[in-house]
């Protein structure tokens, strides 16, 4: 039995789709936008130049609007994204993108390629669409 793994980079078990919001839009219109482009996670643009990306995702959700008793209109994503987003780069072996999500508490986060997001990973994506189960 060959017990060696092939290679798969982020980029081989990434969703492609990328959508970004305003942090200062509720919660609310964010969830919409979810729904309507079916993804689990917003990228939240920035304010200016120098400024980092945030991400904002379902447990976000769940952590500052019902847990937090506020209404989804009540609350702007600035207030419960996280930020800076942790990015993993596109050719990272989904082993070490595993092993990061995991040491830093993520679920999900985005791949970059030469400087520009191309598509999300997830825990999920590493085991569903890994070929290697």
């Amino acid at each position: 039995m060959d017990t060696k793994r092939s290679f798969q980079s982020a980029k081989d078990v990434m969703t492609k789709k990328i959508v970004l919001v305003d942090g200062m839009a509720t919660a609310k219109e964010a969830v919409e936008i979810m729904r309507k482009e079916k993804v689990e996670a917003l990228i939240v643009k920035k304010r200016h130049p120098q400024d980092a990306y945030g991400i904002v995702i379902v447990h976000d959700f769940i952590k500052g609007v019902i847990i937090a008793e506020k209404t989804s209109e009540e609350v702007n994503i600035f207030e419960i994204m996280s930020k800076p987003a942790i990015s993993v780069p596109a050719d990272m072996d989904v082993r070490y993108v595993a092993n990061l999500l995991m040491k830093v508490g993520l679920r999900m986060a985005p791949v970059q390629e030469n400087g520009e997001y191309i598509g999300m990973v997830s825990l999920s994506d590493l085991i569903l669409d890994n070929l290697l189960f």
